[in-house]
């Protein structure tokens, strides 16, 4: 039977240790708080061990608890081991609930939203968002990183691994990469299920083998001084955008994005900025007499810097204002008696497929080198050690190959 009673506790003030027996003890702090502590002897060693503060932990709770902790005594365990044990296994499964709630979908978020910064192009942040949120996220979006195995992997690749390929090898890296991001936040561990090398290629073909390339339509070269005499008959924005990016062979998004502080008519020279161009390095655009003109002859609009302004404040207009001209073009020469403006393959050409027109000209019909050629389409023509001694844009020498670009389209020559 205990010492102590409920009232005799509220009434202790003064500093000291008060028992109850079998080992069951109060201490009265100088502050006036109050707590519970066990004594007990194992292995020849006398100890103590909280059992909590009065009057959270009542008189009878505290003996319990103090039973408790002796019926571990006679059982040889100790109850300050037992106590910690307990408590590991609580902190464990709470961590393990926090993992739970925390979800691919805000996994990737969370990614997504670190690395926009670092993304040279803006639209990269909102591709992720929206192949994740397209093909990832219908299967594992609400599991927990840690409970996303291979077979998910393989649920969302297989229905487009081979009918789109390009995008399943985005979505596979992307998802690799934010269950990488989870295993270093501690939400998951062991092997990535999305990771290609020595694991799923082990489970699906190479996409070498599933992918066809699709190049863009493009218009042979041959055909290229009819088709600009057909533009030529068309107005519009679209179609002055449509002869500056077949006159630089620039590719679309850096004509359409094209600004006045870019343009320097008296140097006859475009300078695209470096967060604009896909190779993150300026470029350098020599322009031909024929574009000078008609870039004197568009109309500046107030209150915006854009070359080719659209219907929104501050933005161009689409990329698919200059297909909707082609697909007119096309129809049109069709019920002229024409073919259409289409490639070998029949297809409509597109706009971008004029780079591959310049390209296959400049190859066929030029003897201009292969570094000119490849700097005028703003590729890279140098890796490693060679990029490093690799200082010049060949700049003049472009010059004279788009000059001559122009004269073909024209037929001056």
């Amino acid at each position: 039977m205990g010492k102590l009673t409920a009232k005799q506790i509220d009434s202790l003030s003064t500093p000291g240790t008060y028992e109850d027996g079998e080992g069951l003890r109060i201490q009265v702090k100088p502050n006036g708080k109050k707590y519970w502590v066990l004594r007990f002897q194992l292995a020849g060693k006398r100890r103590e061990m909280g059992l909590g503060a009065y009057p959270a932990i009542g008189l009878k709770e505290a003996r319990q608890k103090s039973s408790d902790r002796r019926r571990l005594l006679r059982d040889g365990i100790d109850p300050l081991q037992a106590r910690n044990t307990e408590r590991a296994v609580q902190l464990a499964a709470e961590q393990q609930r926090k993992i739970k709630a925390i979800t691919f979908q805000d996994v990737s978020a969370d990614y997504i939203e670190a690395h926009r910064a670092g993304w040279k192009n803006v639209k990269h942040a909102q591709q992720w968002t929206n192949t994740l949120a397209t093909y990832a996220t219908p299967i594992i979006g609400d599991l927990a990183t840690n409970q996303i195995t291979t077979e998910h992997i393989l649920d969302i690749l297989k229905p487009i691994w081979a009918s789109k390929a390009e995008t399943a090898s985005r979505v596979r890296n992307r998802i690799e990469l934010v269950l990488d991001a989870a295993k270093a936040r501690g939400l998951r561990d062991g092997e990535n299920p999305a990771r290609w090398r020595g694991h799923l290629d082990k489970l699906l073909p190479s996409a070498s083998k599933t992918k066809r390339t699709q190049n863009h339509p493009a218009l042979p070269y041959s055909e290229l001084s009819r088709f600009m005499r057909a533009l030529d008959r068309v107005e519009g924005q679209s179609a002055c955008a449509l002869k500056m990016t077949i006159l630089t062979a620039c590719r679309t998004s850096e004509v359409l994005a094209a600004r006045w502080s870019e343009i320097n008519l008296k140097a006859k020279l475009w300078l695209i900025p470096a967060e604009r161009m896909k190779a993150g390095k300026a470029h350098g655009v020599p322009l031909c007499e024929t574009l000078v003109t008609l870039l004197n002859g568009l109309p500046r609009i107030n209150d915006s810097s854009l070359l080719f302004p659209g219907a929104r404040m501050g933005k161009p207009i689409s990329n698919m204002a200059m297909l909707m001209t082609l697909r007119r073009m096309d129809q049109k020469d069709l019920e002229d008696g024409g073919k259409g403006w289409r490639d070998n393959n029949d297809r409509i050409i597109t706009a971008h497929g004029f780079r591959s027109t310049f390209r296959d000209w400049a190859a066929e019909q030029t003897n201009y080198a292969r570094e000119v050629c490849e700097m005028s389409l703003a590729h890279v023509v140098a890796n490693g050690a060679e990029a490093a001694y690799w200082r010049s844009d060949l700049l003049e020498k472009r010059r004279c190959l788009m000059s001559d670009w122009a004269d073909f389209v024209s037929l001056k020559k």
